[in-house]
């Protein structure tokens, strides 16, 4: 049995999986508290992981049919970019600064000028910094609190530190690693002078964790970690990676020709690529995957999360809320909302607001909102899309994880608006299957390619393909998005 852990923004899931069997023992999660602030601060205590770890962890393993004891392995998938700055004694310094902090926007366009521009990013990283990366984090925590950067021994990710956790070794993985702004994605190796261009008086051979291989081991549990588990001594604990990485795995995206979409509290989009690339967009993040390969990946920052804001404006269930939108028509009759509440990361817009088009006395209505917000948010992902250029060429099939990604009505609308079929693995908690399936390939299980075909399940009941009609209609949709975000940010 293998375990897989997802420590995302809202919450830590845990599930177990038999590879003999190949399925799904069980699951069970635990909520995090996130921590907003004016400027665009969104934080998080890094004790929250590891207590919603634990709190999920011992749910699942008092599951019938489950025993500790047979548990082989663990891996880890965490939410990417953050920033969790130890000190000497591996205590943080200030709490962990998340993916969707916009705080530090000025900080990012201040070192993307000093690296040299666009150009000078892709020249030294493979890609071209973008707020929300660990870089302009560090930047920002010199600038305003200095008495904390100064007590940094060590720079990790939030899934480094709960390896670190488990394990007591400092280690990264090219991965996750790909999204800090100081690691060449082409090369897997940390760009030292770009870390000292951001923080010249930390010792990147100090602070900066030791690199691993996808299929290496972190090492295994320390004993009294296990003790207080419930496990066994000599677990083994995977190099684990980012959310996108591992959802990636989850979805048996490890090949070209597959789009894995994520409809979470962010959208991200991604495929597989076995050498690296370089996209005509600068918001098209050329990462290293979690497998040995490359994952270009877009992140659009305002999903489930602006959604959630509608439904709860009005005080909806989810059920409720999914049948406004099934009763409005495509367009919400013409009203398009740009939801950046939390400022954009695709397009370039970190301080951006959001904004409502094409009200009028006819068309207010509740439902009609309801739409707009979940289109605002699939056009932003089909924007992302567009961004591959080249790269989404002979994509036939959209994998769709994330919370959204239950709702039938948006669904059918994703696979519309893309003109692409869409279908959900059973599981769609992507990340922690995948952080289980790599968990068994570092184990020596099987291959990672022979562990997808097995443990990667399609339900082939939500698959939705492409109503002709309904493409035409959002084609429309999409071109007013786009003169909307003309308008209003100058976006082409």
């Amino acid at each position: 049995m293998y375990i897989g852990v997802d420590c995302g923004t809202q919450s830590t899931k845990v599930v177990v999986v038999d590879v003999d069997g190949e399925r799904i023992l069980g699951e069970a999660s635990r909520p995090h508290h996130l921590d907003e602030g004016e400027g665009g601060r969104r934080e998080q205590h890094p004790g929250e992981w590891i207590e919603a770890l634990r709190g999920a962890l011992d749910e699942v393993l008092a599951m019938p049919g489950i025993d500790p004891q047979a548990i082989r392995a663990i891996g880890v998938s965490g939410q990417q970019h953050g920033l969790v700055a130890l000190d000497a004694s591996g205590e943080p310094v200030h709490p962990a600064k998340l993916w969707c902090d916009t705080e530090t926007a000025s900080w990012n366009a201040e070192l993307i000028q000093r690296l040299g521009g666009e150009a000078g990013c892709l020249d030294r990283l493979g890609l071209v910094l973008q707020t929300g990366y660990t870089a302009s984090k560090i930047a920002w925590l010199r600038d305003k609190h200095p008495e904390a950067y100064a007590r940094i021994a060590t720079l990790l990710l939030p899934h480094d530190y709960l390896n670190f956790w488990l394990t007591g070794e400092r280690v990264a993985e090219a991965g996750d690693a790909s999204g800090t702004g100081y690691f060449d994605t082409r090369t897997r190796r940390w760009r030292h002078d770009v870390l000292a261009e951001i923080a010249p008086e930390l010792d990147p051979e100090r602070v900066l964790p030791r690199l691993i291989e996808a299929r290496e081991p972190v090492g295994t549990l320390r004993p009294e970690v296990a003790r207080e588990l419930g496990l066994p001594e000599g677990v083994l604990v995977a190099s684990g990676g980012g959310d996108n990485m591992l959802g990636a795995i989850g979805t048996g995206n490890i090949r070209p020709g597959l789009v894995t979409l994520s409809l979470g509290t962010s959208g991200t989009i991604c495929a597989y690529s076995p050498q690296p690339v370089v996209p005509d967009s600068a918001m098209v993040a050329n990462f290293c995957s979690s497998t040995g390969g490359w994952l270009p990946l877009v992140c659009t920052m305002n999903v489930t999360s602006a959604t959630t804001r509608i439904r709860e404006l009005f005080g909806l269930d989810l059920a409720s809320f999914g049948e406004r939108v099934a009763a409005a028509p495509i367009g919400a009759e013409g009203i398009t909302l740009l939801p950046f509440f939390n400022g954009e990361r695709v397009p370039m817009l970190p301080e951006a607001t959001a904004s409502l088009d094409g009200l009028t006395s006819v068309n207010t209505t509740q439902a009609n909102l309801c739409r707009a917000v979940v289109e605002g948010a699939t056009l932003g992902l089909r924007y992302g899309l567009d961004q591959f250029g080249d790269l989404a060429d002979g994509v036939r099939e959209i994998r769709l994880i994330g919370g959204g990604s239950r709702s039938p009505v948006w669904r059918q609308m994703l696979a519309d608006a893309t003109a692409t079929r869409v279908v959900c693995p059973e599981i769609t908690d992507a990340a922690a299957l995948g952080a289980a399936l790599q968990a068994a390939w570092c184990d020596g299980a099987g291959e990672l390619s022979e562990l997808c075909t097995r443990l990667v399940h399609l339900d082939e009941a939500t698959r939705s393909e492409p109503e002709p009609g309904h493409v035409a209609a959002y084609d429309e949709v999409y071109a007013r998005y786009r003169r909307s975000l003309a308008e209003r940010h100058a976006i082409d």
